[in-house]
């Protein structure tokens, strides 16, 4: 195997044309560099250098080794400029994670912001339940995530975030749109349109309809927000949503919504990461800048907060 130590010294000698030169370059005495060009010869049964007068010169060996060998350091000058620029987040990428919902209304601002303060750093946004996400921290598939805590697990940190809360959404012609107040008892009595299994917001009225010993009357599940809404408005159904998902279609009276009897719901957006594994550069950047958009005390009351004072 080659000693990249001796084709190093070989190189600063055939660059320079003198080995007085060449131990300044490499900061090591002349006669180590001889002895190191020496060793090499030795090594490879040949002879790259030929006596010319006071100095020396490329034998053909030497030229043909002195063009290989430059394009091997011009590729480790690369590599070093590259270090530098992931080291200073001049080169990279972020590989992150988040529902959809999170997906669609509060990364497109996040991203801006990263994107304004570290420009030349790739994004990579997946979307998948919160579950999901959780999943794929655990298989180091991705670093961070915003989710909502859906996995107990000790290796998950959980950092706050915001709290979003779930509200009853239904077309405005449905009969119960005309009530003050919206009983889970009600609401288990008609068709519902669920959340996929796995999602935060799943989860949530799971338990809501559990602790008012309610069964829901689930007639369909999907991960998909738009279709769910779809359905609602024409009247196939109830459902439960964010309401950061719903409010522009509450605004143009495309759905309706009636305050909860029992009390608020909220869903708690969290910022995910594994406690045992450090987090890279540009994780850590990511955080910088949630950090800087969301000062003072958290979690927030709604992802609309964030989008309104940023």
């Amino acid at each position: 195997m080659i000693n990249l130590n001796q084709l190093r010294a070989f190189y600063c000698v055939a660059k320079n044309l003198s080995y007085t030169k060449a131990a300044k370059e490499l900061f090591i005495t002349q006669p180590a560099v001889t002895s190191q060009v020496k060793h090499f010869e030795d090594y490879s049964q040949l002879k790259f250098f030929k006596k010319k007068g006071r100095g020396i010169c490329l034998t053909e060996d030497g030229k043909t080794l002195y063009q290989q060998a430059e394009q091997l350091f011009e590729v480790e000058r690369l590599i070093e400029r590259s270090l530098e620029d992931l080291k200073h987040l001049r080169l990279g990428a972020l590989h992150i994670g988040s529902t959809k919902t999170y997906a669609r209304y509060l990364m497109p601002h996040m991203m801006r912001h990263f994107h304004e303060k570290f420009p030349e750093i790739k994004i990579i946004l997946d979307e998948g339940s919160s579950l999901d996400m959780c999943r794929d921290l655990l298989k180091l598939k991705k670093e961070i995530v915003i989710i909502a805590n859906v996995h107990d697990s000790d290796e998950i940190e959980y950092l706050p975030f915001s709290e979003e809360e779930i509200i009853p959404i239904l077309s405005p012609d449905h009969p119960l749109a005309s009530k003050e107040f919206l009983s889970m008892e009600s609401c288990s009595r008609e068709p519902i349109i669920m959340r996929e299994v796995g999602s935060g917001t799943r989860e949530r009225i799971d338990d809501f309809f559990k602790r008012q010993q309610c069964i829901p009357n689930i007639f369909l599940e999907t991960a998909n927000t738009e279709f769910i809404k779809q359905l609602v408005a024409q009247g196939y159904g109830i459902s439960f949503l964010v309401k950061e998902a719903v409010i522009e279609d509450l605004k143009a009276k495309r759905l309706a919504t009636i305050p909860l009897q029992h009390e608020k719901v909220y869903l708690a957006a969290n910022i995910a990461y594994l406690k045992k594994q450090p987090l890279g550069l540009t994780a850590q950047a990511f955080l910088q800048v949630l950090n800087e958009r969301t000062p003072g005390a958290r979690p927030l009351k709604g992802i609309r907060n964030l989008l309104v004072e940023n």
